[in-house]
């Protein structure tokens, strides 16, 4: 677009020397940054500290953006969405993604309500036919062109129509190479909204274009032969990230893999239940999945981390890490996606348990109390108590029987107690 401006015979080495710079970025990201990045990311994450790695993370994206742009002439936001699509070669993406969300949805407001004040509602009614023509270019454009090709490359017909329909818009870059064109005046001001009121109907008439494509698909499944042409896949290549997120529906969700966590994933492994950990310490994931088991890496309360485990299919979600606020968000965040998921969770105290079993959790077991339970049993046996009267004890004090004396509770507080 500078060369644009430029006009001349400026133009052809202008746009020769830029294919050639961006060639250069590109081939150097693919070739050192797609590993060295997320080699350094892991190391970060091997330290434990989220506040590390949310500022590693922000560290490299902003690097990579200021580097392209310095070195290489590449203009900011492409520099920033290739350091993305780097970070995003690893399963520490999902980790950097749930870190970077609130940042993401500060930077999109302040980025794209200062773009929707630029829209003139009076050009819808004073040029509809060009706004028309803008809506149909970027139709054309992205849902058309979208289905066309993933249907060459093998992919569903009804999975095409529908990602073709989701993509019949424009988003940021379309605003930014706006703006660029404006103010490097290849672009006049009534071009800019044009674009920005297409963008507006586009955003409108995504729902029923969606609709229409799957009515669509329905249709032409009444023609097998023609599916079967046009569907005839090769089998897909799975990556890493796509085989330790495949998991079967009814699983387990473990929430926590320390010394309580760990027994419990021990115990399905035993019994052959399908389960999933979520941990926050990268050394331990890196651990689990050597020995075969199907972690997320990353802090189950931050948005995006927990869905990777798929609680909407699962049947049971246990959180053995001890902060009962952590367990709380858990909980709210598993419910939202499946209320009716059976949940057991650690507590330390008797007011977190009743908390607990007031929210509805199926069992809210206190680590201090299931200890006493095991060392009174074995108390009793060794000062001469048989087997079926230690049983018996034991048994009454896990059905809360109390002995005919005052309350406890009510002589020495619960923190005196801990």
């Amino acid at each position: 677009m500078p060369g644009a401006a430029s006009g001349g015979a400026a133009l052809a080495k202008i746009v020769v020397v830029t294919i050639i710079k961006v060639a250069a970025f590109i081939a150097l990201m693919a070739l050192v940054g797609r590993r060295a990045v997320p080699w350094l990311l892991m190391h970060v994450a091997r330290t434990g500290s989220r506040e590390r790695f949310t500022l590693g993370v922000l560290t490299v994206s902003f690097g990579v953006a200021v580097g392209a742009a310095a070195l290489f002439g590449v203009s900011f936001a492409l520099g920033a969405f290739v350091a993305g699509v780097v970070i995003s070669e690893s399963d520490l993406s999902y980790r950097a993604g749930a870190d970077a969300l609130p940042m993401r949805d500060a930077f999109a407001v302040i980025f794209f309500v200062p773009a929707g004040m630029l829209i003139e509602p009076a050009v819808l009614l004073e040029q509809p036919w060009r706004v028309a023509a803008t809506v149909g270019v970027i139709l054309l454009g992205n849902t058309v062109v979208t289905v066309v090709l993933l249907v060459l490359l093998r992919h569903p017909l009804g999975a095409a129509l529908r990602l073709g329909a989701s993509l019949g818009q424009i988003g940021e870059f379309s605003f930014i190479l706006a703006g660029l064109g404006v103010s490097l005046g290849v672009l006049p001001e009534s071009g800019r909204s044009l674009i920005l009121a297409a963008a507006l109907c586009t955003i409108v008439l995504n729902t029923p274009l969606y609709a229409a494509m799957d009515r669509l698909s329905e249709r032409l499944s009444r023609y097998p032969r023609l599916l079967d042409r046009l569907e005839r896949q090769k089998a897909p290549r799975l990556t890493a990230t796509d085989l330790w997120m495949a998991t079967p529906a009814n699983h387990a969700i473990l929430i926590g893999y320390g010394r309580v966590g760990r027994t419990i994933g021990e115990a399905f492994q035993r019994v052959g239940i399908p389960f999933i950990a979520v941990e926050q310490d990268r050394r331990v994931v890196d651990a689990m999945r050597t020995l075969g088991v199907t972690a997320v890496y990353g802090d189950a309360t931050r948005p995006g981390i927990l869905k990777h485990a798929r609680p909407e299919f699962a049947r049971l979600i246990v959180i053995a890490s001890p902060d009962p606020y952590h367990a709380r968000h858990v909980i709210e965040l598993a419910r939202a996606r499946n209320p009716d998921i059976d949940i057991i969770v650690r507590t330390h105290a008797d007011t977190e348990q009743t908390f607990f079993e007031q929210l509805g959790v199926s069992k809210a077991l206190m680590g201090e109390r299931q200890l006493a339970f095991g060392m009174a049993n074995y108390a009793l046996r060794s000062m001469g108590s048989d087997d079926d009267r230690a049983d018996d004890v034991i048994g009454a004090l896990r059905g809360g029987a109390r002995m005919p004396t005052r309350e406890f509770s009510s002589i020495v507080p619960e923190t005196t107690r801990t």
